[in-house]
């Protein structure tokens, strides 16, 4: 499990740095708090972190369900997926919003396949 805590930290600081690029394009543009609107590239950065927020809610409890219940490494490893498509996503988004699909479905199928195969192992714990 020590591996799928390595992957939580990893993807919570990768949340963390995105928010120091929105207060950063907030400095840049001169976007005042509370303003959340204003410059398109700020709005950009702004939501690249408000929709990893929104990912992370399912991500972490599925990483951890799936850790539990199936396997581990095989979590960490889907993890690192999720981490490499918020990365892929946040570039895109922020360059031309229409690149973000990409990195979207990466972080999506990692995602899905966590939650999906968390759920199965645990219904197969159930039965046993």
């Amino acid at each position: 499990m020590p591996l799928v805590a390595i992957v939580t930290a990893m993807a919570l600081v990768q949340y963390f740095v995105l928010g120091l690029q929105v207060g950063q394009a907030r400095g840049k543009f001169g976007i005042e708090a509370p303003a959340t609107t204003g410059h398109p590239i700020f709005e950009r950065h702004f939501r690249v972190h408000q929709n990893t927020m929104e990912q992370l809610v399912l991500f972490l409890p599925a990483l951890w369900l799936f850790a539990t219940y199936v396997s581990a490494p095989i979590a960490a490893a889907l993890g690192v997926l999720f981490i490499v498509g918020r990365f892929v996503y946040a570039r895109g988004y922020v360059a031309e919003p229409k690149k973000r699909g990409p990195g979207m479905a990466l972080s999506a199928l990692a995602t899905m396949v966590l939650l999906l195969g968390g759920l199965v192992g645990a219904l197969v714990q159930l039965v046993r």
